[in-house]
């Protein structure tokens, strides 16, 4: 029956009934079918026994024939219904269904033979065997032929749309690249077209998975990129780890294809591998190395029942600090944050994804007495992630007073509004630019460790009273911390720093940067060619900051191993390849020389400082170097002053004085390479294919 027909039938019988779905009609009709199929199937098997000549069949046999049908034909409707044989989807028939015709096939069959010959007569051997080969077939038929003619008619329109569709090179041929073409094909609207088949299994070269040829290993993709003249690579294989899938993509870009991944085994393992689960290739695919793991575990069981304080929380760790803590069940989460729009938005967010979550959403700043006395006082929070600070280098430099005020005293206030509060764990966000820094923002950082360290300090010998709260206008006695007192008579709090370097996609980072200036035709701009630098993903340092907290003791600076540092000038080749451009011919990159108090490179620890390790072979302690605790807090009272003060001209030379790690770029200039710089190097040659 034609489709127009049977819709017209449909919309007949739906609006004389009422609540009539389309499947109803389907099923109907295919009763009536079987109807017709099975009791033609026998008699038309007794007409073969006597060689087709009707006057020959014996009228015994064929009154036991018609006799037996009605009862036969009620029974098989009634298998045939409990096999859901009239309300399978046959536009989706697999071998599921085929299991089902051959399982009522066999019990119909088995009803018929038994039936007719207990209670009319027994029939020719043929007859059972013909009738019921029919009947099989002929049920088989109308149900399997709908799903043949759906596929005719795709692969007809899959050939005429050939010639405007993408062709697409598809790299793995195991399960889940079979279910990626099974996609491709199936998909209305997705113009691609997969013309060939990578695999490194020589097994499979020189096969094909639904027409198509598996051409070769990672080796020929090159040449068959040319050959088949590609323009997507699809790489689906979910399994491979991420020095393979590096290795794989470093010969891709090389191409100018656009490239898709499939992410990893999570979306295999769900059967969710389609086409929507393809994501473009991000710059972190080409780090060469597996995603940073934590015990969650150890998480959830120091996060769960606490009330959690992320300063800074709307910027790009912080609201992603919020994040993860939100998914661990604390007793309250307070996002708190100067700029309204990112605080807002996390909010908004949180509150969305986790509507049973105690958040308080507050805006104010860590330079604020009054206002972040009044938020621990208020809340008590039992853990503080002290995120806040001002992080962009160039801008510090020509603001270094805000450098001091917001970084370094900042932190003071918020750590010692934490101590007399009873607050049992401070981790500070600290920055692989605090290690022999040669910009102020890097010096404000190494000033916020030395804080948390003299606090922690202080609190262990029993003199957390020298402690001295900071305050600028005498005669504001109300907001300063001078009238504070202590909710606990022997303060408690284990402050710790997290230190690691940059984070990809973070807010003001250079790859965002980079894509604007690609989008635009360039010319990207890369400070120096042999800049370098440390990465990872803003979930991994997040996680990596919230484990090292379930470990503080107190006094440690925690250092995050961020793998092998990246050339900066590498990662902009490779933006420019991933967008399916050359670099220098499509795109110009140009020099533009290191920005003030900038450094050729980052280091992760101070070469005084060592290494302990941590259950988490990630997660590393740096030994903290002695300093003069009572002396230090006498200049960091002259810093706040000289900042507040406005001393501009001043405050790099008394940081240089209270930093003796600290070379300002006017003393060393800006490409100072300290003592770690020549090993650094070294390791970027060595892994120039691991690194991107």
């Amino acid at each position: 029956m034609r489709k127009d027909t049977m819709d017209k039938l449909f919309l007949s019988i739906k609006s004389k009934y009422g609540g009539v779905e389309h499947w109803h009609v389907i099923g109907i009709c295919l009763l009536l079918y079987d109807l017709v199929a099975m009791s033609g199937s026998y008699l038309f098997a007794l007409w073969i026994r006597f060689d087709c000549r009707y006057t020959a069949i014996p009228k015994e046999l064929l009154y036991a024939c018609l006799k037996f049908l009605p009862i036969y034909l009620i029974i098989s409707v009634i298998v045939f219904w409990f096999m859901h044989l009239y309300q399978s989807v046959w536009r989706f028939v697999s071998f599921s269904e085929l299991k089902r015709v051959i399982a009522s096939s066999i019990i119909t069959t088995m009803v018929h033979t038994v039936g007719i010959t207990a209670l009319f007569k027994r029939m020719p051997i043929s007859y059972y065997f013909i009738g019921a080969g029919l009947q099989f077939a002929l049920v088989l038929f109308v149900r399997f032929a709908y799903r043949f003619v759906l596929l005719e008619k795709s692969k007809r329109n899959r050939v005429a749309k050939s010639a405007l569709a993408s062709r697409v090179m598809l790299i793995g041929a195991g399960s889940a690249g079979q279910m990626i073409l099974r996609d491709l094909h199936a998909a209305k609207e997705v113009n691609d077209r997969v013309c060939c088949i990578i695999d490194d299994n020589a097994n499979r070269w020189g096969r094909f998975i639904d027409g198509i040829p598996i051409v070769g290993g990672r080796e020929t993709i090159l040449l068959n990129v040319e050959k088949y003249k590609i323009e997507k690579i699809f790489l689906a294989i979910p399994s491979a780890t991420a020095e393979q899938r590096r290795d794989i993509l470093d010969i891709c870009k090389e191409t100018k294809c656009e490239l898709k991944n499939l992410p990893g085994m999570f979306q295999f393992f769900n059967g969710e591998v389609t086409m929507r689960e393809m994501k473009d290739v991000a710059i972190e695919d080409l780090l060469g190395r597996e995603p940073v793991q934590v015990n969650m575990e150890e998480i959830y069981n120091f996060i769960a029942g606490k009330v959690i304080l992320v300063t800074g929380g709307g910027g790009s760790i912080g609201s992603e600090l919020c994040r993860q803590i939100a998914k661990h069940h604390p007793k309250q989460l307070i996002v708190f944050d100067i700029y309204e729009n990112n605080a807002h938005a996390i909010g908004l967010e949180l509150k969305d994804k986790y509507p049973e979550l105690n958040l308080e959403v507050l805006i104010g700043s860590v330079r604020d007495s009054r206002r972040i006395n009044q938020v621990f006082s208020k809340y008590k929070p039992e853990v503080v992630y002290h995120a806040a600070a001002h992080k962009h280098v160039p801008l510090m430099e020509d603001s270094p007073c805000e450098a001091i005020k917001n970084n370094a005293v900042g932190t003071y206030k918020t750590a010692y509004a934490a101590m007399m509060n009873g607050c049992k764990r401070f981790v500070l966000v600290s920055t692989d630019k605090a290690v022999n820094p040669t910009n102020i923002m890097g010096a404000s950082k190494r000033l916020c460790e030395m804080i948390i360290q003299s606090f922690d300090r202080k609190i262990r010998e029993g003199r957390s009273h020298e402690l001295l709260p900071l305050h600028v206008h005498m005669e504001d006695a109300d907001g300063s911390m001078r009238e504070m007192t202590a909710s606990v008579e022997r303060p408690q709090t284990d402050f710790v720093a997290v230190r690691f370097g940059n984070v990809l996609g973070s807010n003001g980072s250079v790859i965002p940067r980079f894509k604007e200036q690609i989008a635009k035709g360039g010319p990207v701009t890369v400070t120096h060619p042999d800049i370098i630098r440390y990465f990872m993903t803003i979930p991994e340092a997040a996680s990596l900051v919230l484990q090292a907290g379930t470990y503080a003791n107190g006094g440690e600076i925690f250092v995050l191993d961020m793998g092998a540092p990246v050339k900066i000038d590498t990662l902009a080749r490779n933006l420019i390849r991933l967008s399916g451009l050359t670099p220098d011919v499509d795109i110009p990159i140009s020099y533009t020389g290191l920005r003030p108090g900038e450094k050729l490179y980052e280091e992760k620890l101070m070469s005084e400082e060592g290494m302990r390790t941590t259950p988490n072979h990630l997660i590393h302690i740096g030994c903290p170097i002695p300093f003069d605790e009572d002396a230090f807090l006498d200049q960091l009272q002259m810093l706040m002053e000289a900042a507040y003060d406005g001393r501009e001209s001043e405050m790099r030379g008394l940081v240089a004085s209270v930093v003796p790690t600290y070379y300002p770029a006017g003393e060393h200039g800006s490409e100072y390479k300290g003592k770690a710089y020549e090993e650094q190097m070294k390791v970027v040659e060595e892994n120039k294919g691991a690194t991107f």
